[in-house]
């Protein structure tokens, strides 16, 4: 039975907060604490710019989208930014089901381009990710195109 995917609402930030918190813990860190958690997904839920979609009734995955302007496409881009589904709920597609939502949503929004970056040790979410068309190896003209980043 496939689950309902949904728009968060300020309603919606204890769930977005417990989610992410989960996610937090998943990688084994402690950063940022859950006060931080709870400040600034309120912000996130007030920006225009920023989406958050919830799978699952009561929500068992969350997904973060940021949008942005592009030069380079004359539409805006869409960063897929955070993407965690509770480790009971796993195997269920229901990461498969926000990203496909995520697709939507960003088209409905205008956006020609997703992205995202992801652990190489996470396996798992790299295979979804392929199989829905994203690729780490994308070719420009003029070479590869690498995800990088660095800490301030």
């Amino acid at each position: 039975m496939a689950q309902p995917v949904r728009l968060a609402t300020p309603d919606d930030a204890a769930d977005v907060v417990r989610l992410l918190i989960a996610f937090r813990d998943w990688m084994g860190t402690s950063s940022p604490p859950d006060d931080r958690f709870h400040a600034n997904v309120a912000q996130l839920l007030a920006d225009p710019e920023t989406e958050y979609l919830l799978v699952g009734d009561p929500p068992l995955g969350v997904c973060q989208l940021r949008y942005r302007p592009s030069v380079w496409r004359d539409a805006p881009d869409c960063c897929l930014e955070d993407l965690y589904v509770l480790d009971t709920a796993r195997g269920q597609g229901l990461g498969r089901t926000l990203v496909e939502a995520a697709f939507e949503r960003a088209r409905k929004r205008g956006c020609r381009r997703m992205d995202l970056d992801v652990n190489e040790e996470n396996g798992a979410a790299q295979a979804l990710y392929e199989s829905l068309g994203f690729d780490s190896r994308a070719k420009l003209p003029s070479g590869r195109n690498l995800f990088m980043v660095r800490n301030l």
